[in-house]
């Protein structure tokens, strides 16, 4: 159960955009919630905009739930290394009561026509021509929805992870968080 959060606010920078910041920021926060493997701490963007009339972004804010004793047990491990002249870190504060919930997950996307070519190619031994036959461009999606850009520590690879927020609801759905802090089921205090 999220009791109490935690804000960290990136501090405007004239060498790095907020967008890079942030994604260093989610990246640290994952080496350290793989390293911890506990699933109890969550992340919410309080300042995320997805609109079709604005720029969808998440924001300055990432702000974490939890236990008091699992965000103490967290921030203890300083994993902000590196990051402490770009961020403005809170205390773990209790959450305000009667605040609505919501679910913030991870979505994935197959975005790239070309890149499902090549995996049907590798797959099937087809040729290109075939494989464009089975997948035409028309499968491609254009996700909607604001992101960070991260590198894959097995791969080396960059992707984006895509974050949603969920409706919101009027009580919690308690469950585990995964190494991103996000969650398919368990939700988070929304404020």
């Amino acid at each position: 159960m999220t009791t109490h959060y935690i804000d960290i606010t990136l501090l405007p920078d004239p060498e790095f955009s907020h967008a890079h910041l942030l994604s260093a920021l989610v990246a640290k926060l994952h080496r350290v919630l793989v390293q911890r493997a506990a699933g109890d701490v969550g992340i919410s963007f309080p300042q995320h905009v997805n609109t079709p009339l604005a720029k969808r972004t998440l924001g300055r804010v990432l702000r974490l739930h939890g236990t008091q004793a699992a965000l103490e047990q967290l921030m203890a491990l300083d994993w902000l290394h590196g990051m402490r002249d770009h961020t403005q870190v809170g205390t773990a504060a209790p959450v305000p009561k009667g605040v609505p919930h919501r679910i913030v997950q991870r979505r994935q996307f197959k975005t790239s026509a070309e890149r499902l070519r090549r995996r049907r190619m590798r797959r099937k031994g087809e040729t290109a021509e075939q494989a464009a036959v089975a997948i035409p461009d028309e499968v491609e999606r254009k996700p909607d929805l604001p992101y960070v850009q991260l590198r894959s520590s097995s791969t080396g690879e960059p992707f984006c992870l895509f974050v949603e927020h969920g409706d919101q609801q009027p009580t919690p759905t308690p469950g585990r968080f995964n190494s991103y802090g996000l969650s398919s089921g368990a939700s988070v205090p929304w404020f």
